[in-house]
Order: C-alpha cells, then sequence, then structure tokens
C-alpha cells in the first residue's frame, strides 16, 4: 500500500486519521487525539500552533473523511496488485531512509514502515545494523525522550515507543549490536520505556534488555545505569497490572542479578527488592514463585539482602509458606535462604522466632523426611541442630518435634 498524504496524518498521533475534526485555529486532527489532548492532558492551546483557545469546540471535516475514505478504497483494491514499499527496502536505500527517519516530522509512521519491511528479513535486519540502524535509532529515542522530559508535544513519547519497537523486532546477538544498544544513547531510553511505557512498549524493552544479556559473553551490566533499571522492573511488579508484565519482569532480574556482585545487589535491596519479592510469594504460581525465591536467594547472599530479609515482618512466614506446596526446586530454594539468615551468619533472634511461629520449623523436620537432594538435607539438618536448644525452650514446641531434635544432636 503506498503512503498516505500527510495531510492524512493526524499531526499529533502521526497516525492516519478515522474521525477528523477542526479546532479553532482551523488545524484538523482525529478527534481521539486532541480529545486526549485537552481532557487528558489538560491543554489548552493548539499543538500545531501553541496559540491559545478561546473555543475548544470540534467541527466535524467530512470533506476530508470522504477523501481519506476514497483513497483507503482504491489502496486497498490495489494493494493485491502492487509491490509492498518495504520489498523496495534494499541496502542502497537504507542511508537515504536512516536519514529520512531522523530528518521527518512524522516519525512515528516512518518507523511503523521501516519495522514492516525488516520483520523476518534476517538479511535487511544485518544491513540495518551494518549501516548504522541502531545509532539511528538511539538518536531518535534520545530526542523523543528529551522532548517528551521537557514537556513538549505528549506525542514525542510515542515516537521513542515505536524505534524501541524497531530495535526490538532486531536480533541483538552479535558483539557489535550488543555493544552499541549499551551505550548511554539507546540504554537511557530503554530503561524510560521500562518505567513509563504503554504494556507492549514495556515488553518490548524487556525483551532488548533480556536480548542483550544473552548475547553478551561478559558483564553487560558494568557500564549501565542498573539501578534505574532495577528500580523500574520492582515497580512493574508492585503494580501487578499485567501476569505477562511481571513474568518478563523477574526473568530480566535473573538476568541483571545474575551478572551483579556486591554493591549492586546493596542497591537492589537499597531500591525495595526483597520488600517486593516477599510480598510477592502469597498470590504467586509455581514459576513466579521459584523466580522470586531464587533472587531471594540471590540478594541474601549479602548483608543488606540478610538485614532486609530480617526486618521484614512477613518474610519468613511468606517464604515457610512455601514449603511442601509449590515444588521441590522451591523446597530447596527455601532452605538456602533461611540457611543464609539464620546459619551463615548470627541471626537475629526475630527470624528464629518467625521460623518456629510461621510452622517453618516444623516444615524444615519434614522435610528431612521427602527431601531428596543431600546438601539441602545438610542445610536443614544443621539449621535445626545449631538452633533447636533455642526452639525448645518454648513451651508451644511440639513434644514429637523435642525428641526428633533430640535425635539429630
Amino acid at each position: 500500500m503506498e503512503e498516505p498524504s500527510q495531510l492524512f496524518l493526524c499531526p499529533i498521533s502521526m497516525e492516519l486519521m478515522e474521525d477528523p475534526v477542526t479546532v479553532s485555529t482551523g488545524v484538523t486532527y482525529d478527534r481521539r487525539s486532541i480529545e486526549r489532548w485537552f481532557f487528558k492532558y489538560g491543554k489548552t492551546t493548539c499543538p500545531a500552533t501553541m496559540q491559545r483557545l478561546s473555543s475548544f469546540d470540534l467541527t466535524p471535516n467530512h470533506t476530508l473523511k470522504s477523501v481519506i475514505s476514497s483513497w483507503l478504497d482504491c489502496a486497498s483494491s490495489s494493494s493485491s496488485s502492487s509491490t509492498p514499499l518495504c520489498k523496495k527496502l534494499g541496502r542502497e536505500r537504507l542511508p537515504s531512509v536512516l536519514a529520512g527517519i531522523e530528518n521527518t516530522p512524522f516519525k512515528v509512521t516512518a518507523l511503523k514502515n521501516l519495522k514492516s519491511c525488516m520483520e523476518g528479513d534476517v538479511a535487511a535486519q544485518e544491513d540495518f545494523v551494518a549501516c548504522g540502524g541502531i545509532q539511528v535509532l538511539g538518536r531518535v529515542m534520545m530526542q523523543a525522550l528529551a522532548e517528551s522530559s521537557a514537556g513538549g508535544d505528549f506525542s514525542a513519547f510515542r515516537t521513542c515507543e515505536e524505534a524501541g519497537s524497531v530495535l526490538a523486532a532486531l536480533p541483538l546477538s552479535d558483539d557489535t549490536s550488543v555493544e552499541l544498544v549499551l551505550k548511554p544513547e539507546c540504554m537511557r531510553p530503554v530503561v524510560a520505556l521500562v518505567q513509563r511505557g504503554s504494556a507492549e512498549a514495556r515488553l518490548r524493552a524487556m525483551s532488548i534488555v533480556a536480548k542483550i544479556s544473552s548475547g553478551a559473553d561478559r558483564d553487560w551490566t558494568a557500564g549501565v545505569d542498573v539501578d534505574d533499571l532495577v528500580k523500574s522492573l520492582l515497580e512493574v511488579l508492585s503494580d501487578g497490572t499485567s501476569p505477562k508484565l511481571s513474568s518478563r519482569a523477574l526473568d530480566v532480574l535473573l538476568d541483571v542479578t545474575a551478572h551483579s556482585r556486591g554493591t549492586r545487589r546493596a542497591k537492589a535491596v537499597e531500591v525495595g527488592a526483597v520488600c517486593v519479592l516477599v510480598e510477592l510469594l502469597p498470590d504467586a504460581d509455581r514459576r513466579v514463585a521459584e523466580r522470586a525465591l531464587l533472587l531471594l536467594k540471590r540478594l541474601c547472599k549479602c548483608p543488606e539482602g540478610r538485614l532486609a530479609f530480617a526486618e521484614h515482618a512477613l518474610a519468613v512466614s511468606a517464604v515457610a509458606r512455601t514449603v511442601l506446596r509449590v515444588s521441590g526446586l522451591a523446597n530447596r530454594l527455601v532452605v538456602s535462604v533461611l540457611w543464609l539468615v539464620a546459619c551463615a551468619v548470627a541471626p537475629a533472634e526475630r527470624v528464629l522466632d518467625d521460623m518456629l511461629m510461621s510452622g517453618g520449623v516444623g516444615k524444615l523436620l519434614a522435610l528431612m523426611q521427602v527431601e531428596s537432594s543431600a546438601s539441602t538435607k545438610e542445610k536443614a539438618a544443621r539449621l535445626l541442630r545449631v538452633h533447636g536448644a533455642f526452639w525448645r525452650q518454648y513451651p508451644c514446641f511440639p513434644t514429637d518435634l523435642r525428641d526428633y531434635l533430640k535425635f539429630l544432636n
């Protein structure tokens, strides 16, 4: 299908207008976009001219709507016999296409066309990278992000989302692509998309991070502002608005923490990672619970993580409740977490109290009978041996458990 005339595109969304309406300045917009401009964003100006409006009346532009409808009919009837624009995209045209994307005011449409040209075409994707396409996307995203942050046209962030969509369509599996995406001009907008993009834009941004993580043969987090990324991912988990988003956020957090050590994991704890993961457990399904427990295990390997876990009133209870209820992997992860907070260092008395009151001690004893992993059984036995005397002093401690603890000792 041939490209529509710019007169057919809404100046706000840069998309083909479905219901064109004209404001008092004489500029025509798509009704949905201009109503969002007025009523959702509270603007009182014409987006194209920035003139203040004395009236917010919207006059239907029936003539333009009729012309657009006629163009759609003609384009539809000729689409089967015409050559699609994306088939004409060759390496020799890429430099001019990329320059056009940077210069056109209709970036959203241009980026959509570019994505449709490259989807599923490995050769076109390789040519795109070789011709500096990733650098172009980085510049476009940075410019759009700057305009959006400065309070300009709210459609600027839509440009950032569309550029991210093109970037997510690339394999990003070779060293050259990974190095380019890891540069600040790409990673800063990607993190911004995770923070405040639409649901689809967030998924695509997290897909980009997952691709560069799997494509990097070294610690890719070294030159990246991981703190902002982790904070954004934790906000996605806290929102809980989409199971798909939450699942993807957990995957990316696992990638990040797999490469992070020491101060980086401590920073994750500082922005609330332990709290978010603990509060995720009660309603989690098997896969979410396993990944949340694995993340807790990694975070509890640093002092800050163990302290945050010990200070959370529900941490021990939430973790212990998953034992014998989720999976064998979850059982092993729980024992590792409890061992880290209660045996790897001198535990807080509150942790030991919570382990008993939440039924965690009884579940450790039960695991001794059913667990097949020798290392997990050894950790559980050590927990019981080291702290058995403390737990036996409680009047509520069951007699049969007392006898078993004596046997262990």
